[in-house]
């Protein structure tokens, strides 16, 4: 798990501790979750979603749906227990922060959230040049060192191995999904040049805001 201290700031000052995503599969009981989450007060802001998975990540989440229901949560007890009541057979994911780097200001819109893993390269030098050179980039509003938790009734044929090493992006915009998903990858692939394994896993498109 990552440790950058300098990053972090204090609990006071974090609005909401990462993203929960539950799949939407048009029947009763996705559509009673996300009514139960409207009414959450562990859920802020909460979005309709379009999930794009990588094709490295693919074979580790191959039963995953398109679309998502996508909650800012503030309580991580909480919502883990709300989602392991409320198990689906596509997977329902839950991306914690445990190192914000950064929560600001941005022009447009929430538009596009980007989840990367981290294969190597989780020394404290290359973490910190993650995190500076994300800092750089205007349009990301959030973004956060942190981990993934997977609940399902279907067990994944292959455990995803970097579920600990999770870099989240939150880009805001009036612009497409497919350039916003191409300012993160640029923002990817410079990191990459400096010897920083970094790796798409999923890309939320923001369809509609429902909270």
């Amino acid at each position: 798990m990552f440790h950058l201290t300098e990053w972090t700031m204090t609990k006071q000052s974090q609005k909401y501790n990462g993203y929960v995503c539950s799949p939407y599969l048009h029947d009763h009981d996705s559509i009673e979750q996300k009514d139960i989450w409207i009414e959450s007060r562990n859920i802020g802001r909460m979005y309709f979603v379009t999930a794009t998975f990588s094709d490295n990540s693919q074979p580790y989440f191959s039963h995953a749906t398109n679309h998502y229901i996508l909650g800012e949560f503030k309580n991580h007890k909480k919502i883990v227990s709300d989602v392991s009541k409320n198990l689906f057979s596509k997977p329902s994911f839950i991306f914690s922060v445990d190192n914000i780097l950064f929560q600001r200001q941005t022009t447009g819109k929430p538009n596009f959230i980007s989840i990367y893993y981290l294969e190597y390269g989780d020394s404290h030098e290359d973490l910190t040049y993650v995190a500076t050179h994300v800092a750089r980039r205007d349009k990301v509003g959030y973004s956060g060192f942190g981990h993934m938790d997977l609940f399902s009734n279907v067990a994944p044929k292959y455990t995803f191995p970097y579920s600990n090493n999770i870099v989240i992006m939150e880009v805001s915009s009036e612009k497409s999904h497919q350039s916003d998903n191409k300012y993160c990858e640029q923002t990817r692939l410079e990191i990459c040049r400096k010897g920083v394994v970094m790796n798409n896993l999923v890309s939320f498109s923001i369809l509609e805001k429902l909270k």
